[in-house]
C-alpha cells in the first residue's frame, strides 16, 4: 500500500496525528527532501529504508512504488505541506492506476496556514475578505491564462502566492495591474514554522524591496491582502445575540 503524507509546515510536531503513525509502520519512505523536514525521520522505525526524492525522477519514484508492492510492503510518500497543493501527486497516482497499485492519502497543514498561524490573522474578515485565492506565478509549470495574478487581482480578495519569490519584482507589479492598490498590506513569509522562521510584513509596493533588503530568494510564499491589517470589518453574525442557530437563540 501507498499513503501519500503531508508533513505539514515544517515544524516536526505540526505533522498530523494520523500521518506520523503512517511514518512509524512504513516499511519505505520517499521524501521530498528539499523541502520536508529532514526531523521527521525520527518517527520511523529502525529497518525502514529511506530515499530522498529530490534526486529521483518519476519513473525511479515509481520503480521503488512497484517493486514494495511486490513485496507487499508498506509505502510512506512523504510531501511538504499538503500534497494537494502543488505536490505533483496526481502524476504518480495516475501511474499507480496504471499498474493497479492502491493508495491513500494523509493530509497536512499548508503553508499559507502555517503562516496565518505565525501572524495571528484571519485570511476571512467579514466586510473585507470572504475568499481565499491560492495561486503562484507562471514559471517553468505553465499557468492557465485566466488564473492569470492580474485576473485573481482584481478581486482584491485575500491571496497566498506560492513558488513565486524569485519572481517577486514581477509579482508585486502584476499586482498592482490587476487591481490592488500599492498601499495593500503584504507579507513575505519565508520557512514557516521552521525554527529560522521570518514573516516580514510589508506593501504590495515593496514586496521586491523588502524580499531583496532580507536576501529572500526562496522557500517563502507571499500572502497579500487587507485582512492583515485587520482593517474594519464587521463582525460574525454567527456570535451576534440576536442571531439564531440550531444551538441557541436570539436574545430579546
Amino acid at each position: 500500500m501507498i499513503h501519500f503524507v503531508g508533513a505539514g509546515t515544517g515544524a516536526v510536531d505540526l505533522i498530523t496525528v494520523r500521518g506520523m503513525n503512517i511514518l512509524k509502520k512504513a516499511d519505505i519512505i520517499i521524501y521530498a527532501g528539499s523541502l520536508v523536514n529532514k526531523e521527521l525521520l525520527q518517527y520511523k522505525k529502525e529497518d525502514c529504508i529511506v530515499y530522498n526524492s529530490a534526486t529521483m525522477t518519476l519513473d525511479e519514484v515509481i520503480e521503488v512504488m512497484e517493486l514494495a508492492e511486490k513485496e507487499k510492503k508498506d509505502v510512506a510518500r512523504v510531501h511538504t505541506g499538503d500534497p494537494c497543493i502543488y505536490g505533483a501527486v496526481r502524476e504518480q497516482m495516475d501511474e499507480l492506476d496504471k499498474r493497479g497499485i492502491l493508495y491513500d492519502s494523509c493530509p497536512g497543514v499548508s503553508a499559507c496556514f502555517g503562516a496565518a498561524a505565525s501572524m495571528n490573522v484571519e485570511y476571512t474578515l467579514p466586510n473585507v475578505s470572504q475568499s481565499l485565492i491560492i495561486t503562484r506565478m507562471e514559471g517553468k509549470t505553465k499557468v492557465p491564462e485566466k488564473e492569470s495574478i492580474q485576473s485573481f487581482a482584481s478581486h482584491n480578495a485575500t491571496m497566498a502566492i506560492y513558488l513565486s519569490i524569485g519572481m517577486v519584482k514581477e509579482l508585486s507589479k502584476r499586482l498592482i495591474q490587476g487591481g490592488y492598490s500599492p498601499s495593500t498590506p503584504a507579507a513575505i513569509a519565508y520557512k514557516v514554522t521552521w525554527p529560522d522562521e521570518k514573516i516580514f510584513k510589508c506593501t504590495v509596493e515593496t514586496l521586491d524591496e523588502v524580499a531583496r533588503e532580507n536576501n529572500i530568494t526562496k522557500t517563502a510564499l507571499v500572502i497579500v491582502g487587507d485582512v492583515l491589517e485587520h482593517f474594519e470589518y464587521q463582525k460574525s453574525r454567527l456570535y451576534a445575540p440576536d442571531f439564531s442557530t440550531e444551538y441557541r437563540k436570539a436574545k430579546e
